[in-house]
């Protein structure tokens, strides 16, 4: 790989959600959906939590997840930079990328005012992060985040596999994730695959997986 590929959007997560961070994200998956047959990562950069009382509208709510849904469901595989605290917006985008890279300092929390001095009660983040957080460490993993606002640590993190790379610099330890990346093709297939295993029968999963492998073979035919 020639170079090392900017953040093609950074998120920071004690920023109110708005319609712009809406668009934003839906331009990211645009851009990625219309670059057909490229297998060049997309990479976020991450931070930030809210520390105040969440007040978004739902429907806003309901735009941003479905612009989230659209980044877990891409065909081409998806890099998280994370730095310091990531809630908020960027933990639901973490949550949704393929590999994470953070920094040492680095904590999710999933839940608004969450580990501040400030007098407003903790909040649920009015997203899907707590779903994703549940299905990909476990309840019991996340129990005490999610009931009592305990921020996970970054070893905590690393060691339940909510985090891939623990680095000082998580911008330059990303040329050996994206060459990993970039050797290989059906990111998008084999992580539909996954995701569905934990929410469908093995009747419903076995179609799948036959026509997925079919597409993988056709691919792989026309490519030689």
């Amino acid at each position: 790989m020639n170079s090392i590929p900017e953040p093609q959007l950074t998120l920071d997560g004690s920023q109110p959600l708005t319609p712009a961070t809406v668009q934003a994200l839906g331009a990211l998956c645009d851009a990625a959906e219309d670059a057909t047959g490229a297998a060049t990562p997309l990479v976020v950069a991450l931070t930030g939590a809210p520390a105040t009382r969440v007040d978004v509208p739902l429907p806003l709510v309901n735009k941003w997840e479905r612009a989230v849904r659209r980044l877990e469901k891409l065909a081409v595989p998806t890099v998280a930079l994370v730095t310091g605290d990531c809630g908020g917006t960027a933990l639901d985008v973490l949550l949704a990328t393929d590999v994470r890279i953070a920094t040492p300092d680095a904590r999710l929390v999933p839940l608004a005012g969450a580990d501040t001095d400030d007098a407003s009660p903790v909040e649920v983040w009015p997203g899907m992060a707590l779903y994703r957080l549940a299905n990909q460490a476990g309840v019991a993993a996340t129990r005490r985040a999610v009931l009592f606002g305990e921020a996970i640590g970054a070893e905590r993190a690393y060691a339940l596999h909510l985090f891939d790379e623990l680095v000082a610099d998580p911008a330059a330890a990303l040329a050996p994730v994206l060459a990993k990346l970039t050797g290989g093709a059906g990111t998008g297939i084999r992580r539909q695959l996954m995701l569905d295993a934990s929410t469908t029968s093995y009747e419903e999963a076995l179609g799948r997986h036959l026509a997925a492998c079919d597409r993988t073979l056709r691919a792989v035919g026309a490519a030689s």
